[in-house]
């Protein structure tokens, strides 16, 4: 597949290496989310060196790292180190004598780390005095996101404040997607986003595979001999230290659980034992915490916890709960297993697509913006909005109903639809959002002609408007 998107990335990797006195970066990201794609179309452009960690002793590691530096300094891996300092200062010494400036990449660093815990220390007095005299750019990475966020974020950390630039990789934003999959239809484009997110490595892996995007599905996930069949549980294996222990609470979470009291219930814990754990998979990306729009995350006491990754979310659906069924199954049956929850997991990832769009885009057609992030909002036995926004300049609030079908709307069913959202009761606000200019929205992936007029103060929101195709 082709390099994709990173481009705002790439550009500051490239800063750092044209700068006199070289410097620090740390990238670092969940697996498969394109660290190492990303690290090699930099060097490419470069003449760089890019290294790559093993499980295995300080000894081992030290001499592939040697051979590796030995490709580009001649010699360096004749010479056995008896420790990563000397490793260090000869190849600065080196670099800076053949003019050479990087950049070097080493990645999967927290298998370095787990080997010699005193390698921070060592590469923090190496990046301050020696690689700064060469002028070397250099790279450290990780999927490990516990551990690369330790080595740099915390205050106490030795490589605290040294780095130049700081990438934590995110999924790559739905936008890109028609690149890749070359077609511009958005009920595509939303299906091949609840099947495989933002991650590149599972695009890679659908692209290569015929069929629509659930055929690939069951062939890649679902078929026991898929290659991401037991996904999750190498993501949770992988890190370091691993963290299987978060399992249980995705798996209730997975199962519908959204509230600390459901999910300890589930799993049999106290809800006071759960801080820890869903820290750590909120870190990891796999979970987010949800509040109803215009509450204060520290004050609200409904928040809810919502997987947050769609690759995830679906495995958690339909892998997880049925390893059994389908280790015997046949590929038919396994398909028709799909076919039940694929609808509504669907309609939830186009929810989420709503909101997550309304934030990145200019405006939406025939109304002001930019957009503040959005969300729902619900509250007890009241109708639940799915978005609502507020506009930079605290004029306007936008309040949304998203609905999903997989055929376009037709006038009929939007005035329909239209009808439904005027008598919504509205949703009981903070009072500083009194006096904002109300919009009404229904989002729709497609309509079938030209937009209905006469909608008062209501907007029809395709997946064209949103994905800008």
């Amino acid at each position: 597949m082709k390099f994709i998107d990173r481009h705002n990335e790439l550009e500051r990797l490239a800063r750092l290496r044209d700068s006199d006195d070289g410097g620090l970066a740390i990238v670092y990201g969940r697996r498969r989310i394109g660290k190492t794609r990303l690290l090699l179309e930099w060097i490419r452009g470069h003449g760089g060196l890019y290294t790559v960690a093993d499980q295995s002793t300080a000894e081992v590691q030290r001499a592939y790292f040697a051979a590796a530096v030995g490709v580009h300094l001649n010699g360096f891996a004749e010479v056995r180190y008896p420790e990563w300092g000397a490793l260090f200062s000869r190849l600065a010494r080196e670099a800076r004598l053949a003019n050479w400036r990087g950049p070097l990449v080493i990645d999967e660093l927290p298998y370095l780390v787990t080997a010699s815990p005193e390698l921070p220390s060592v590469l923090q007095r190496w990046v301050d005095h020696e690689a700064k005299q060469a002028g070397l750019a250099v790279a450290l990475a990780g999927s490990s996101q516990r551990m690369m966020q330790g080595l740099v974020l915390s205050a106490d950390a030795p490589l605290f404040g040294r780095a130049r630039e700081i990438l934590p990789l995110a999924p790559i934003d739905p936008i890109h997607i028609p690149e890749a999959i070359g077609t511009r239809d958005p009920v595509k484009l939303v299906e091949f986003y609840a099947a495989w997110g933002g991650i590149p490595r599972y695009w890679e892996l659908a692209l290569g595979q015929a069929g629509t995007t659930p055929e690939r599905l069951e062939q890649l996930v679902l078929d026991p001999l898929g290659p991401l069949h037991q996904e999750p549980d190498r993501l949770l294996i992988e890190e370091h230290p691993p963290a299987l222990e978060v399992r249980p609470v995705l798996d209730a979470i997975g199962m519908g659980a959204a509230r600390v009291s459901e999910i300890a219930g589930r799993i049999g814990h106290q809800a006071t034992s759960l801080s820890r754990p869903l820290d750590r998979i909120i870190g990891m990306g796999l979970v987010r915490k949800e509040i109803p729009f215009g509450e204060s995350e520290k004050q609200s006491r409904r928040t809810l916890y919502r997987i947050s990754d769609p690759f995830i979310r679906l495995w958690f659906q339909a892998v997880a709960p049925h390893r059994a069924y389908l280790a015997t199954s046949r590929a038919s049956h396994r398909k028709t297993l799909l076919q039940k929850l694929w609808p509504a997991h669907l309609a939830h990832c186009w929810e989420d697509l709503c909101r997550q769009r309304i934030s990145q885009i200019d405006s939406l057609p025939g109304a002001p913006g930019p957009w503040k992030p959005a969300a729902r909002w619900w509250h007890g036995e009241s109708p639940e909005w799915d978005v609502v926004a507020e506009d930079l300049e605290g004029k306007y609030l936008l309040l949304g109903e998203v609905k999903w079908s997989a055929t376009p709307f037709s006038g009929r069913e939007l005035r329909t639809l239209y009808t439904a959202l005027q008598q919504k009761s509205p949703p009981a606000l903070p009072a500083r959002f009194a006096r904002h200019e109300r919009i009404l929205a229904l989002f729709v992936p497609r309509i079938q002609g030209p937009r209905p007029k006469n909608l008062d103060n209501t907007l029809i929101v395709t997946g064209e408007d949103l994905l800008a195709l």
